[in-house]
């Protein structure tokens, strides 16, 4: 049978993103299941297609004998001898499909299958592109608005910003350009589903990599950062080497650097400290930026720190809705009190 499809299967696999052998694959499994139907008796259906050639055969192979016991793999002289008028007994031969039933039998079956197993493709190469990229930063352009998220394309692939991953200051608009972390990469009934984050801590850590070289190149080292998305971040950092301040490097001159990352983060402040051994001195830098006297170890059993502070100090110590020392008792993994000398 010829079938001149190969040009069909170059266009198909330009405009899907899909290797040709893929969709040989697909067409050779829909042919497959269209026989299957034309047979009946579950013989092993053959396909030998070669779409270069504009060549198709669909076949199986039947052994010739006196008396049929099993249809699927054998067939009687009499019938033999219609397939092949040469056939003789315990001789093997292939019985093909004839051409127009292939035709009627295969159409909406091959593209219905075709269409399956393209898509397939297409979900696995999306889940090996992004699934090695979990927690990289993308920049995507905003296309819609689904429930409880917002769709964006990320190299022509679409990833999904799920609402409370968003800053409490984000709105987006058809075309923006927004980045975020690549939180997720899914399988599911609905093939692969690419999750992004921008409330993530992983998401300024990687902000922070972007627009501070020092960061970058491994001499300054991020050791924790914990965050209240949209309010306020802090992140604990230490430097590889004694002539650089880890803390003024991540600041920049007036700002300028950690003012860059804030107002991606719809002006979230974000407090640098210096990352410290001694649990008491990264609780004092920790609970920047109020000034801390001292800071205690308690007798109570567990984790506990008492942070001493003089009067004026003790509202910014605590923080708007207490967020200050929250975040600071989850950076250093203390719980603090804070206390008024």
């Amino acid at each position: 049978m010829k079938v001149n499809v190969w040009n069909t299967i170059n266009q198909l696999s330009k405009e899907r993103g899909v290797e040709p052998r893929i969709i040989v694959k697909a067409i050779e499994e829909s042919l497959r299941m269209a026989a299957r139907k034309f047979f009946h008796n579950g013989e092993e259906i053959q396909v030998d297609f070669k779409p270069e050639k504009s060549e198709l055969r669909v076949y199986v192979i039947k052994k010739v004998v006196d008396k049929v016991t099993d249809p699927a793999t054998e067939i009687s002289l009499n019938e033999a001898l219609i397939h092949n008028p040469e056939a003789r007994l315990e001789q093997e031969i292939e019985i093909e499909l004839p051409a127009e039933t292939l035709g009627r039998i295969a159409a909406q079956a091959a593209k219905q299958v075709i269409f399956q197993k393209v898509r397939d493709a297409e979900q696995e190469k999306i889940y090996e592109e992004f699934a090695p990229r979990i927690g990289e930063i993308v920049t995507g352009v905003v296309r819609r608005f689904e429930n409880q998220g917002s769709v964006l394309e990320v190299n022509r692939v679409e990833a999904f910003l799920p609402d409370k991953e968003k800053l409490p200051g984000d709105d987006f608009k058809p075309g923006d350009l927004v980045k975020a972390l690549i939180a997720q990469v899914q399988r599911n009934s609905r093939g692969t589903q690419v999750l992004l984050s921008r409330t993530s801590p992983r998401f300024l850590h990687k902000l922070l990599e972007l627009e501070i070289p020092e960061i970058a190149s491994g001499t300054i080292k991020v050791k924790e950062v914990v965050r209240q998305p949209g309010e306020r971040a802090k992140v604990a950092v230490f430097s590889q080497q004694k002539d650089v301040d880890p803390v003024g490097a991540c600041i920049g001159v007036k700002g300028n650097r950690i003012m860059a990352i804030s107002r991606e983060l719809q002006g979230e402040k974000i407090d640098v400290v210096e990352w410290a051994e001694d649990p008491l001195t990264y609780a004092k830098a920790a609970l920047s930026p109020a000034k801390i006297n001292k800071v205690v170890i308690t007798n109570k059993p567990g984790k506990e720190m008492e942070a001493w502070v003089d009067q004026e100090q003790f509202s910014l110590a605590i923080g708007k809705r207490g967020i200050n020392v929250r975040l600071a008792s989850k950076l250093v993994g203390w719980k603090i009190s804070i206390k008024q000398e």
